[in-house]
């Protein structure tokens, strides 16, 4: 009944002459195609796949078409310390599936290994409650996807969960909160348009299955670091219109969003898979061909390297599963419209079978030179949890790193001065122009740093203010997960609080931060909700939350007088400041390769003297000056800084300077254009003060 078919493409291909399967199992004896009814529960026929061609085992179904549904049994040797788990009872979701039929749900009927006896095969069959794959219909759109790729220098990311985004958004429908649908609704949209943002950048929205221990405890793996399905859009962000698929839907969402001129990254796991570690499930890449796919480690192939601190790392150095992470990202941007990738752990993307770290190595280099993909926003999470993973600065030019030592500086400048964990001017300085010290190297701009206070990954700005210790007891794990101390300053009032003096100081800090981040050289990146005021109680690892610990809740944001807008309003006045002078958000480095007709930066105590070396080492007060530019901008910039606990008197540089910003709400009126300032201006405590000429 099937033809040897093509080894190319991988995955199930529908064509005029049927469906052609191809699966990668080098070290497999022979693979079984196994054909569901469309509920995915009785299994209808077994087929052998008839042909193997360098390592693909592959055929044609005649009779194959669109929606059929269908897994994989695989059969070759139980040998766990040889790196062998091929266990036929178990069926196996293909890799390249498009869309995924079923759901996980922690059993053991989906444990490759008997429980009572880890060296030995479970021989229940699980078929019946397996994931498995539909075939897909071809590409969710006739047209080709349109994309979006803004300026370096005027990029600026939102990091947002496409659940919370809208679980509880009044203007969008009911049935549409919570999926790709919804996103695209024009009153969300019209949000993230009007504060500015250019780039919105998705967590997790591959298909995922959630981990044992946390279905046994009701709860989910909701950011959905736990890919399952690398092609397949997560259909629990699905809202299940008729006529639609989660592939057609997130590629709608796309396609409104760059009507909006805006990009759309997505965050994407190809550092580990969701079958954890030796004692995981069999779902797909195991029972596959487990010594293909997977680093393990050389003293004992029955155990996993482990660099991720999720139990497993796939073998990028393996050419077949480059091939699968590379042909998952060209699907994703030539098929459902992104426009780059935010990359889970990119150290291990990284790492040969040695398991050191090239930034030379298959991946990077494939990327490079990949006419697609090249093209792209790349975005490197740069450390993983193995030895040598810390690895700011080291990636290839072209990619941009969250910058983590960003975060930590202006934490420790603004909320701890005077305390332990304080940071001084001069790595104020540096990391306010974008960290020279990592990334002006190898042709690199200062845009390459990605500048963020806050992330989905700790707390959120309003917690960072109200809460000195993590507040996680609701994760199952006994307060133990996430980083325990806050080093913050929660105005000596733990948690939320209605005193006036207390509030004040919290709103007075929370300008600040999001002025300097705004403001500092480098690619922002703002997490979703900050704007809001939206807090999570104290969670700061709310990774298994599903609910209105992380749902923003966006009550009130359409009256001018609530925080929410009023904080919403002052984002917005910043991201246009941003846009206003380019001198803050240059593309050169401060002042090497400063050609002439562009501004240089100058950096002056508060008498305006130049700093010396001693400076930098004690205060908390500086002024920023950069020079006036050629036409058409021909303004000259100055950011005053006063990080500490009283007024400070500065002498400004000669000539008329208008105020353009004070983060202090006493001094901010949010009316445009301020007074004009010439000799000197207090500015208050723990506050900005940007002018221009």
């Amino acid at each position: 009944m099937l033809s040897p078919g093509k080894p190319f493409p991988l995955g199930a291909t529908l064509s005029q002459t049927g469906v052609n399967f191809a699966l990668a199992a080098p070290n497999a004896e022979s693979v079984e195609l196994c054909l569901f009814d469309s509920t995915g529960q009785h299994e209808q026929q077994r087929l052998h796949l008839p042909a193997f061609t360098d390592g693909i085992w592959h055929g044609l179904l005649p009779s194959g078409r669109a929606g059929l549904v269908y897994g994989y049994r695989v059969h070759g040797p139980w040998a766990p310390h040889q790196g062998h788990r091929f266990n036929p009872a178990k069926l196996l979701l293909d890799p390249y599936a498009r869309e995924i039929v079923g759901t996980y749900d922690g059993s053991a009927l989906f444990l490759g290994h008997d429980p009572a006896k880890p060296d030995q095969r479970n021989t229940r069959d699980n078929g019946t409650v397996a994931l498995k794959a539909r075939v897909a219909a071809g590409g969710s759109s006739s047209a080709a996807p349109g994309h979006a790729r803004i300026p370096a220098s005027e990029r600026v990311l939102y990091e947002l969960h496409v659940r919370g985004q809208t679980r509880l958004h009044p203007a969008v429908p009911a049935a549409l909160r919570g999926t790709y649908a919804g996103l695209a609704e024009p009153a969300v949209l019209d949000h993230l348009q009007g504060l500015g943002v250019t780039t919105l950048s998705l967590m997790p929205v591959q298909h995922r299955a959630d981990e044992q221990r946390l279905l046994a405890m009701g709860l989910s793996n909701y950011w959905g670091y736990n890919t399952i399905g690398w092609f397949s859009p997560e259909a629990r962000y699905w809202s299940g219109r008729a006529g639609t698929t989660p592939a057609s839907e997130f590629r709608a969402m796309a396609d409104a969003v760059h009507a909006r001129g805006m990009e759309l990254v997505i965050d994407v796991v190809y550092n580990h898979s969701a079958e954890t570690d030796e004692f995981g499930p069999t779902l797909s890449l195991r029972g596959i061909d487990n010594a293909l796919y997977y680093h393990l480690r050389p003293d004992d192939r029955a155990l996993y390297a482990n660099w991720t601190g999720c139990g497993n790392c796939l073998n990028l150095a393996e050419p077949r599963v480059l091939q699968l992470v590379m042909d998952s990202l060209r699907h994703w941007v030539c098929e459902l419209g992104v426009d780059g990738f935010r990359f889970d752990l990119a150290p291990v993307l990284g790492r040969g079978t040695d398991g050191n770290f090239d930034p030379r190595a298959p991946f990077f280099a494939a990327v490079a030179q990949d006419p697609v993909l090249s093209r792209t926003l790349l975005i490197a999470e740069p450390w993983d949890v193995g030895a040598g993973g810390y690895r700011l600065g080291e990636f290839p030019p072209g990619w941009l790193e969250w910058n983590d030592r960003y975060r930590d500086t202006q934490r420790g400048f603004w909320l701890r001065q005077g305390r332990e964990g304080a940071t001084g001017l001069g790595d104020f300085a540096h990391r306010f122009t974008a960290s020279s010290a990592q990334f002006a190297h190898r042709g690199r701009a200062p845009t390459a740093s990605v500048n963020f206070i806050t992330a989905h990954d700790g707390f959120t700005l309003r917690d960072l203010l109200c809460y000195e210790e993590r507040h996680n007891l609701a994760n199952g794990e006994n307060n133990r997960d996430g980083h325990g101390h806050n080093l913050s300053n929660n105005c000596g009032v733990e948690g939320p609080s209605d005193d006036a003096a207390v509030l004040a100081e919290r709103n007075r800090l929370q300008r600040a931060l999001l002025a300097t981040l705004l403001l500092s050289q480098g690619t922002p990146m703002l997490l979703a909700g900050d704007e809001l005021g939206h807090s999570q109680q104290g969670n700061n690892n709310a990774y298994c939350q599903d609910n209105e610990t992380t749902w923003l809740a966006w009550i009130g944001t359409h009256e001018p007088a609530s925080d929410a807008a009023r904080l919403s309003a002052f984002v917005a006045r910043l991201i246009a400041l941003r846009r206003e002078a380019p001198a803050l958000r240059s593309t050169r480095w401060w002042p090497a390769d400063s050609p002439p007709e562009t501004p240089g930066v100058r950096w002056l105590r508060p008498d305006g003297a130049p700093m010396q070396e001693a400076d930098w080492n004690h205060g908390t007060a500086l002024a920023i000056a950069f020079d006036a530019a050629a036409p058409p901008d021909a303004a000259a910039w100055l950011v005053l800084v006063n990080a500490g606990p009283e007024a400070v008197s500065f002498d400004l540089p000669p000539g008329a300077w208008r105020c353009r910003l004070a983060t202090d709400p006493a001094l901010d009126t949010g009316a445009g254009p301020q007074a004009t300032y010439a000799g000197t201006v207090e500015v208050p405590r723990s506050s900005l003060w940007v002018a221009r000429t």
